[in-house]
């Protein structure tokens, strides 16, 4: 049960509680007050008629009566101990308080009429119900108003925290005055938060691309001096250390453009086979890639690198064919998609184990134009680290010692381009082992209608 509706059921819990408690304690207290009252004017009756019945004989006209057929047999009982005393009966004859006393060897007692009474006392409980029915139906609605007053808060609160945690850091909860309460705390706590964590992210940001800028001048000195020295085996070891912090430093700058949101999309539409072949072969490792769901099938390519490293279904060492009614079309930028195939490939390659699968499926849905696009790059190693798939990739930590050695950069980078082309991916491990990473495209305005300009 929402908490919008436990405030609603615990305030009409408590107004009936209230009423009811009421209701008894008033219908207890007035029955008891008449009941007293009645039982006072039996026994001052009683009293008068049996002064009378001493001084004439006769109870004529005192309100008392000898041996009365409808006396309770308890107060006949406790007469003939020569005992006083009262009784309130409901019998046949109605409500009545009797009081009775032993009169010369007789019983004479005194029967009070309480028809009347009771009755009013049924419509004093009657009206406090009604009262109370009243009061349920006026206070309800205010606690339904209230309670949705602070559901709403409280739900706008969380929103605002799920935008924050998704990395919207600019949100905030307490855009409006709001009154001074607990749920204001709350979200002057979140909003303060936020804004420490903003705070600290952008000192990072700032941080890294100016390390990453500064390095970048003797880095290329050092890249100069590495050309010049003279060959042997220390200078090609030193010429691919200083290649992996080259390509480090460009990495850690292009994770600072992509903190600063200042990465911007050239999209264009591409055939997705001819470009993901391409792409492929660009990185110079081996991976099958291989087309489901296409309305004309294309093959398989196997790319290992290199000059005519590629062959298919054209044919060993030949490009696979892609007829232009058989292609299917994205709306991406080519540059960045190469980008992150190649950062996942090469992923796949330096943490998992062959072979490497690229796939492409491609999905049309019934009763509509709109097309799937998905790439999946899958290894057969150990998979990604739990770390990784809960809390998604981490810059300088690659999660496990069995996944190898590395920066942590590939993945993060892979993962900021595609928000940038607006793609979604994925890190999964497959069922039967093996990391999976996909990448599901989006179609694009007119994909549909345009002419693949990109090979």
């Amino acid at each position: 049960m929402a908490l919008r509706w436990r405030i609603v059921a615990l305030v009409a819990a408590a107004v009936c509680a209230v009423a009811a408690t009421v209701g008894v304690l008033v219908h207890h207290a007035s029955r008891e007050r008449e009941l007293s009252q009645a039982r006072d004017a039996a026994r001052t009756t009683l009293d008068r008629a049996a002064a009378t019945y001493a001084r004439t004989g006769s109870v004529q006209g005192s309100g008392a009566e000898l041996g009365a057929p409808g006396l309770p047999e308890d107060l006949r009982g406790l007469v003939a101990k020569g005992r006083r005393g009262t009784e309130f009966t409901a019998g046949p004859g109605g409500p009545a308080m009797w009081s009775a006393r032993p009169a010369g060897g007789q019983v004479l007692s005194v029967r009070v009429d309480m028809t009347t009474t009771m009755r009013d006392i049924g419509a004093l409980d009657t009206n406090m119900v009604l009262a109370g029915v009243t009061t349920t139906a006026v206070v309800l609605p205010l606690g339904v108003l209230t309670a949705g007053r602070m559901s709403r808060r409280l739900r706008t609160a969380a929103r605002t925290a799920r935008r924050i945690a998704a990395g919207d850091l600019d949100a905030r909860i307490s855009a409006a005055p709001r009154p001074h309460d607990e749920i204001a705390e709350i979200s002057t706590a979140v909003d303060t938060m936020a804004a420490a964590l903003q705070e600290r992210l952008r000192g990072e940001q700032r941080f890294t691309a100016d390390v990453a800028h500064e390095l970048r001048t003797p880095l290329m000195g050092l890249v100069t001096s590495a050309e010049l020295l003279p060959e042997g085996e220390a200078a090609g070891y030193v010429r691919d250390r200083v290649r992996v912090l080259s390509a480090l430093v460009e990495e850690l700058l292009e994770i600072s453009r992509l903190d600063a949101g200042a990465e911007q999309a050239d999209l264009s539409p591409c055939a997705l086979g001819p470009l993901l072949e391409e792409i492929v072969t660009r990185t110079g490792l081996p991976a099958r890639l291989s087309f489901e769901g296409a309305e004309k099938p294309v093959g398989a390519v196997d790319a290992v690198g290199g000059a005519g490293g590629a062959g298919g279904a054209g044919g060993a060492g030949e490009p696979a064919a892609y007829g232009s009614e058989g292609a299917v079309t994205v709306w991406t930028d080519p540059r960045r998609l190469e980008r992150i195939i190649t950062n996942l490939v090469v992923n796949a390659h330096r943490h998992g184990r062959s072979p490497v699968t690229v796939t492409v499926t491609v999905t049309v849905p019934g009763g509509t134009a709109r097309t799937g696009r998905t790439v999946t790059v899958r290894d057969h190693g150990p998979g990604y680290p739990d770390t990784l798939l809960k809390d998604g990739p981490q810059r300088f930590r690659t999660g496990a010692r069995e996944r190898g050695t590395g920066h942590g950069l590939g993945l993060t980078i892979a993962l900021g381009q595609s928000e940038v082309i607006g793609a979604e991916l994925t890190f999964t491990n497959a069922p039967d082992g093996g990391a999976l990473a996909t990448l599901r495209l989006p179609g694009g305005p007119s994909c549909a209608e345009a002419e693949p300009i990109h090979r």
